[in-house]
């Protein structure tokens, strides 16, 4: 890429790398992107995001505290209820970018014409 070219993009500092391995750890969980994937949809509270992913609601909450702590969830008591939702649109358009392309990858792979080995030249 030449220098000036409009695509260059500056280097970001180790810090903000740090930031997004620790991100990107968090979300290397199944269980985790699953809520953030629940939660992208939609806010939710313990019980409903319990069972919509199928966890048992302390380890939801464990997975919540997390998500929370790591700025990626937040959230906000309505009466006895503690309700989550993604406040970070980037957030949600990271998962649902990620999740929706490999969904889309499954789904076209399932229904692809199987080629035997010799059609492939492999």
């Amino acid at each position: 890429m030449a220098k000036g070219d409009v695509h260059e993009f500056e280097d970001p500092s180790a810090d903000v790398l740090a930031e997004a391995a620790a991100a990107f750890g968090l979300l290397a969980s199944a269980a985790r992107l699953r809520i953030m994937w629940a939660l992208a949809q939609g806010e939710s509270d313990v019980t409903h995001l319990a069972d919509r992913v199928g966890g048992a609601l302390p380890a939801i909450s464990q997975h919540l505290t997390k998500l929370k702590l790591a700025g990626l969830v937040r959230s906000r008591r309505e009466g006895r209820r503690q309700v989550y939702f993604v406040d970070d649109p980037d957030v949600v358009t990271v998962v649902r970018l990620m999740v929706g392309q490999l969904a889309d990858r499954a789904r076209n792979e399932a229904t692809a014409p199987v080629r035997l080995v010799h059609e492939t030249g492999a």
